[in-house]
């Protein structure tokens, strides 16, 4: 493809569905500063929606752990081929690499081993909880890294990696002066039998909801004992099929006292009194509107085990790793049972305010919106 002289060129990649999200974000902020761009890349229905070039598209990229990675590695290998027939025929001015480390880091390496092209990274790899070992190979292939955790300056530097902190894109989904409903006045009287509401977010993956789910079904039963009017949203992901949640809602005999809500979790978020989640992104989404929330989370002992090898960080949460302070409870493995859960849950919402005030930390530290605008700046920079 021939482009006129005025266009530049910028190649954008990304694995994942946030990172699809996050990135079509960032192209409409880099669209407002400079709308004489043409964009190329690996991406899903945002970046398409965006006008983006798509050269393979990330639905069959998209793969957590070892196995899953491995029986799609011929999908990975031919978007990298395809990467690289792209880069031969239609060498960008830029490329904008969004989360999707493995592949990501390798499309850097090759880059830069064979072109003089910049790249700038956004939504870096989680080198602050394991692998840091790939800050090395950041320093060495990317020219700047567009940092969304205010932790990560300090790693970033000491390792010598041009980079700035741009702030969190969550921040920029949600409203600054959050409205009143978020402001819970309900608590848990012993003498008095209100309704709460209690929403359960067990993952968007077969695994966690394998793990999770009927363990959050079975605490739920426990806390309806005890406060018989109290009934329970369950937040399906779109990768989820709604007869595995309902398969497992039926097995409880139960299932009255359980809705279950497709699409944006914000759905849950401004109608619970307490959010019961599977350890994610998604918890970071519920701090930033004031929901109290257990973490919980579990794997097969083996995954478990490499974990706690492989990963060294203080707590599991995004919110606590922000503040560090647990203002988010955690449950982890062992710890992640009914009764736990149950109990933990009633602890919190007879404690409902105390949590939402801690919870207030983290907007603080994350600091303002602006995170694909400033962002843009630095991919308009590293044009010119």
């Amino acid at each position: 493809m021939n482009l006129p002289l005025s266009l530049k060129h910028i190649m954008v990649l990304t694995g994942e569905p946030s990172g699809d999200f996050l990135a079509g974000r960032l192209i409409e902020e880099i669209r407002k500063k400079n709308n004489q761009i043409y964009f190329s890349g690996i991406g899903g229905p945002i970046l398409k929606q965006q006008g983006v070039d798509l050269f393979y598209d990330i639905e069959k990229l998209s793969a957590m752990g070892i196995t899953e990675v491995f029986m799609q590695f011929k999908h990975i290998k031919k978007a990298f081929d395809l990467l690289r027939e792209k880069l031969n025929h239609h060498m960008p001015d830029l490329i904008i690499l969004v989360d999707y480390p493995g592949f990501n880091l390798r499309a850097a390496k090759y880059v830069k081993d064979h072109y003089n092209v910049k790249i700038l990274y956004y939504i870096t790899p989680k080198v602050w909880a394991w692998k840091k070992s790939r800050l090395f190979k950041i320093k060495k292939y990317v020219d700047h890294a567009a940092l969304i955790f205010p932790f990560e300056e300090k790693l970033f530097k000491k390792a010598c990696i041009p980079s700035t902190y741009v702030g969190n894109p969550l921040v920029d989904e949600y409203p600054d002066n959050f409205p009143q409903f978020f402001f819970r006045s309900k608590t848990v009287s012993s003498k008095v039998n209100e309704p709460f509401i209690i929403g359960l977010l067990p993952g968007s993956r077969k695994a966690e909801i394998k793990n999770l789910l009927d363990i959050m079904i079975r605490s739920a039963c426990l806390i309806h004992q005890r406060y018989n009017q109290t009934r329970f949203l369950v937040s399906r992901a779109s990768s989820i099929k709604k007869e595995l949640i309902e398969t497992s809602l039926n097995k409880s005999g139960y299932s009255y006292l359980f809705e279950i809500i497709d699409g944006p979790v914000k759905q849950l978020f401004n109608k619970s009194n307490l959010i019961i989640a599977a350890s994610g992104t998604v918890t970071l989404e519920a701090a930033l509107c004031l929901v109290p929330t257990l973490l919980i989370y579990k794997m097969a002992i083996a995954s478990f085990l490499a974990a706690k090898l492989l990963v060294k960080v203080k707590y599991a949460g995004l919110a606590n790793l922000i503040v560090n302070e647990e203002i988010m409870p955690e449950l982890l493995q062992d710890d992640v049972t009914p009764e736990k859960i149950y109990e933990k849950s009633l602890y919190m919402l007879s404690h409902e305010h105390y949590y939402q005030t801690r919870l207030e930390l983290v907007r603080k530290k994350l600091g303002k919106k602006g995170a694909a605008k400033n962002a843009a700046g630095i991919a308009i920079d590293l044009l010119r």
